[in-house]
């Protein structure tokens, strides 16, 4: 899973292009083509958000992130079942792209994270609700995840980032990165927080549009969910032009 060291650049249709390691995009929004009128195919398209402190290359290739994989304690929570599917936009298709490593990671339901030291809580050496997948031939990748907690001053949110090498560039020290957050609606995420492990937080402090992060660009980010049993099930779709 380690992610060779030079970086190409990820553009979206509708933005200017910028290095995509590590690049805080906000305030830039990406605009999904009209295929026919802007002369490129209709594919979805989204912006590129923060990174933020929490994420930690673990090299965890799972599909289950519920875990610790030392203890094998599962964080409780209301169960989330999360697809990707990534496509690379060319000048006339959207093709699936094969072979992208698909990192996620977000807080567990008392607004945690695994692996870091803050003023939440100390979990280092901990991996819960972090994990990694490659994509197939259909550029899809699922994660069995929960429904992620909160902390104040972020709204509910996961963050993702989708990594690799270009045809044209295996075997050369380059690669693309692309890095941004999902979001929920805040109905649902009321109604979850009600339920226990999330209810012992008492009421959130952060909603979308209160959330400087989101404002920048987080309605073309939010995670579209349908109920499955207990849990939900949410399809993301993104396109992105390697250059």
């Amino acid at each position: 899973m380690g992610f060779l060291g030079g970086t190409l650049m990820v553009s979206l249709f509708g933005c200017f292009r910028r290095p995509s390691a590590s690049a805080e995009l906000s305030g830039t929004l990406a605009q999904t083509p009209t295929g026919a009128a802007a002369g490129q195919p209709a594919c979805t398209v989204r912006p590129q958000q923060t990174e933020g402190p929490y994420f930690v290359d673990e090299g965890l290739n799972r599909s289950d992130i519920r875990s610790d994989p030392a203890t094998g304690s599962v964080k409780p929570g209301v169960p989330l079942t999360l697809q990707f599917r990534v496509s690379q936009v060319g000048a006339n298709a959207c093709v699936p792209l094969a072979g992208a490593i698909v990192d996620v990671w977000h807080c567990d339901a008392t607004g945690a994270y695994s692996d870091v030291a803050d003023r939440r809580a100390n979990t280092l050496g901990q991996k819960f609700l972090r994990g990694a997948q490659v994509t197939n031939a259909d550029g899809t990748v699922e994660f069995t995840t929960i429904y992620p907690g909160w902390y104040p001053g972020r709204t509910t949110h996961i963050h993702f980032k989708i990594r690799g090498n270009t045809a044209a560039n295996q075997g050369a020290n380059q690669g693309y990165e692309f890095t941004s957050q999902l979001y929920f609606d805040d109905a649902l995420s009321d109604r979850i927080y009600t339920q226990a492990p999330y209810s012992t937080r008492g009421q959130r402090t952060t909603r979308n549009q209160n959330d400087g992060i989101f404002r920048s660009g987080g309605d073309q980010l939010m995670l579209s969910l349908t109920q499955n049993g207990e849990g939900y099930t949410g399809r993301f779709e993104i396109g992105l032009e390697l250059t």
